[in-house]
């Protein structure tokens, strides 16, 4: 049962994912991550899958091996976090709460980010 538990997360986070490379708000390298992760200890088809995969398989494997990752995806990461606070900050409707939220978030995400090496 563990290992169907496993599988359907992984295959939720990496859907999640999927939808963050096109979604500004929705990140995606975090949901790569727990897919490895329940991939490892569901299926080692799935992870051996994902982990050689063209798109997914690089950021996971820098991720793995040595904390890293790439300048591309660093600024990718700033540029759509920065777009998404054009429609945060500007709304009436979103309250004061959600943008204090959305700016911790923003300056917490970006250390993370940027405190890690990019090679």
């Amino acid at each position: 049962m563990s290992r169907f538990l496993y599988l359907f997360f992984g295959w939720l986070f990496l859907v999640i994912g999927v939808i963050g490379i096109a979604v500004p708000l929705l990140p995606t390298t975090p949901f790569l991550i727990l897919t490895a992760i329940c991939f490892s200890k569901g299926s080692d088809k799935m992870h051996t899958w994902l982990l050689n995969h063209r798109v997914f398989g690089p950021p996971i494997n820098e991720w793995n091996s040595k904390g890293v990752i790439r300048l591309k995806y660093k600024i990718i990461a700033t540029t759509m976090m920065s777009l998404s606070a054009l429609f945060v900050y500007p709304k009436a409707y979103i309250p004061m709460f959600g943008k204090i939220a959305f700016s911790i978030s923003f300056v917490l995400v970006m250390l993370f980010i940027w405190t890690r090496p990019s090679k």
